[in-house]
């Protein structure tokens, strides 16, 4: 099973823009949020989001790749966003239907970013509101 196989909510992908920088991103979804929703709820609501932002990543070189738990349960519906070499983004309270768009926009500007950092500005607002936290790349030596 794929993770377009997980929902039915269609979601029309956009064109990509530079497709290198974009194979360099990979979003994270978490599949087991329910962000708030009742435990019986099916399907449940992070894999809608995980199935809509991978249907919207098609042809963009964007890696969607499903995760059990981003431990973010009182902010879900979650996911984070990185790029080697760069922070990686964790955003919360992210709607699953509406959020897809938002992560695959937000990981292209971070793809073209120059200095490893998502931009704010033209930054959807879900991911402005959403942000959970960002953690410093693996090779980086603190600031001055």
């Amino acid at each position: 099973m794929t993770l377009a196989d997980l929902t039915t909510t269609d979601t029309t992908a956009k064109p990509a823009r530079d497709a290198r920088a974009e194979s360099g991103i990979t979003i994270y979804v978490c599949v087991t949020c329910r962000g708030g929703r009742p435990l019986d709820l099916l399907p449940v609501p992070g894999a809608v989001l995980a199935g809509a932002t991978a249907r919207a990543a098609e042809g963009t070189g964007i890696t969607v790749r499903p995760i059990r738990c981003l431990a973010n349960c009182n902010r879900g519906l979650s996911a984070a966003v990185r790029r080697d070499g760069a922070w990686t983004y964790v955003f919360g309270n992210l709607d699953p239907a509406a959020g897809a768009s938002a992560l695959i926009e937000g990981a292209r500007l971070f793809a073209n970013s120059p200095d490893g950092l998502m931009p704010w500005r033209g930054r959807p607002e879900p991911l402005k509101r959403g942000l959970v936290a960002r953690t410093p790349p693996f090779d980086f030596s603190g600031d001055p």
